[in-house]
């Protein structure tokens, strides 16, 4: 593998390259064109100045931008045990050092995505469909495959490029949009300044503005097509297992197709990062697109019969597609050894087992949403919103009456009962709560924030997360 992720880092840099090509001779030609003499230099400096800006922001919190793009919000094990210890087992699995930081989004389009500046920050963002729709089977190839992104990489060189691309773009609207707005203005004087040469000037300076743009979008997404060919050999050999992979693509890209790009919470910078662009589920394929065709990537997985090497996947590649030249380079395939491809981990699921899953995942944005839960004797589990403000709800199945779990006031010591300042947390009269049950379990705090639980809850206090107050956790029957 080492090997594939050093090809990749080379593709990378040529890419790269490719890219501050354009953007310097667009730079430079647009000072040109404004000030034939010496302002090719100075346009130059000014375009590697804006990337270097743009670079500085994506490296400082790109990732976080990102995320909180799409309403992403970071799990802990306790919140879906499945979904982490899958990445727990595909970051063993591909050597990773680091396990990444595992997100959630509520959408109810299946999908995935990794970001990260490298892959000691990385992180995994995977929607609410994704987990209500997939097997575990299923899931494990979809987060081998994002994975694979963070080993080969490919999270660095997609922000570095999108940086790249944008501040192309960028650099070309703003002088075509000074052209449209003052052109007469800037032709003339052109004119003026240096004659015929001026005026080419200006005319190579709006070409590579209007192409420019075009030539480095193309670059990145051929360079992307084949980064995710890449991505599904490495969720083959990571999960030995090609059908897993294979099974969920054909569940995202059917889901997504029946869609309307509107109805998720992708945008168009992100899109490009998900296993399968949800802009571009019901487009046919071409230059701009992306990502290879979805139907194309699940019949190489297909193809592969009982390996799940790279060198299986290749010549899956090769048949598939009838191409010569295949998307791994050679001198991996020499150091590639035969992996055979392991047979389904699980049992199909049962029509409860998926209705079980759908309902755990409901709880989790529900908890994420800070809801509050009250499970009634007769089975029925209530769910209020955060915005309930009665001290009490009846139960609609069997008319119990329930309180509304909170925290209380705990015995006041006389220094705490004349403290003054009481709009500091630490100085307020302390809160317990007394817990009902060992399980997922929430109250309201004074200021009428939810407070959440999880099973292995055993600190003896907790603290409020607006406004910060330190609320004492009682075991049931103390």
């Amino acid at each position: 593998m080492w090997d594939a992720i050093r090809a990749n880092q080379r593709r990378s840099f040529v890419l790269i390259t490719l890219m501050a090509v354009i953007l310097v001779a667009l730079g430079a030609s647009i000072g040109m064109a404004i000030e034939p003499q010496v302002g090719g230099l100075f346009g130059a400096a000014v375009a590697a100045g804006l990337w270097l800006i743009l670079w500085l922001a994506a490296v400082a919190g790109g990732d976080a931008i990102l995320l909180s793009s799409v309403g992403a919000r970071e799990i802990g094990k306790e919140d879906a045990p499945q979904l982490w210890n899958i990445v727990e087992e595909m970051t063993i699995a591909s050597g990773l050092g680091r396990m990444p930081r595992v997100y959630i989004i509520d959408d109810d389009t299946p999908n995935a995505f990794a970001v990260g500046r490298n892959p000691a920050a990385a992180a995994v963002a995977v929607t609410s469909g994704l987990l209500r729709r997939l097997s575990r089977d299923e899931l494990q190839g979809v987060i081998g495959h994002e994975i694979g992104h963070i080993r080969n990489l490919d999270v660095k060189f997609m922000t570095l490029a999108g940086v790249m691309v944008g501040a192309i773009v960028l650099i070309s609207d703003v002088f075509l949009r000074a052209m449209f707005y003052g052109g007469g203005r800037r032709r003339s004087r052109a004119r003026r300044g240096g004659g015929q040469a001026a005026a080419i000037m200006l005319l190579v300076a709006i070409a590579l503005a209007i192409l420019g743009p075009i030539f480095a979008q193309l670059l990145y997404f051929a360079c992307s097509r084949r980064r995710e060919y890449l991505a599904d050999a490495c969720s083959a050999r990571y999960t030995r297992y090609p059908e897993g992979l294979a099974s969920a693509l054909e569940k995202i890209a059917q889901r997504a197709a029946s869609r309307s790009g509107a109805d998720t919470r992708a945008n168009r910078v992100l899109a490009p990062m998900y296993i399968v662009n949800p802009l571009e589920a019901r487009s046919a394929f071409s230059l701009t697109s992306t990502h290879p065709p979805t139907e194309l990537r699940i019949r190489i997985l297909r193809r592969m019969g009982g390996q799940a090497g790279l060198a299986a996947y290749e010549a899956a590649y090769r048949q598939v597609t009838g191409r010569k030249g295949g998307c791994i380079d050679a001198r991996v395939m020499e150091h590639d050894e035969p992996v055979p491809a392991r047979p389904p981990a699980h049992e199909p699921e049962t029509r409860q087992q998926a209705v079980a899953r759908a309902r755990e995942v409901g709880d989790l944005l529900d908890r994420m949403a800070e809801y509050l839960f009250i499970a009634c004797a007769c089975g029925l589990r209530l769910k209020l919103p955060p915005n309930f403000s009665r001290p009490s709800v009846r139960c609609p199945r069997c008319g119990r009456e329930h309180a509304v779990p909170a925290a209380e006031l705990a015995a006041l010591s006389a220094a705490a009962a004349g403290a003054s300042g009481r709009t500091d947390p630490a100085r307020l009269p302390p809160l317990r709560y007394r817990r009902r049950s060992g399980g997922w379990e929430s109250f309201r705090c004074d200021c009428g924030s939810t407070v959440q639980l999880s099973p292995s809850f055993s600190a003896p206090f907790v603290r409020c997360p607006k406004c910060g107050r330190r609320i004492g956790i009682l075991a049931d029957g103390r």
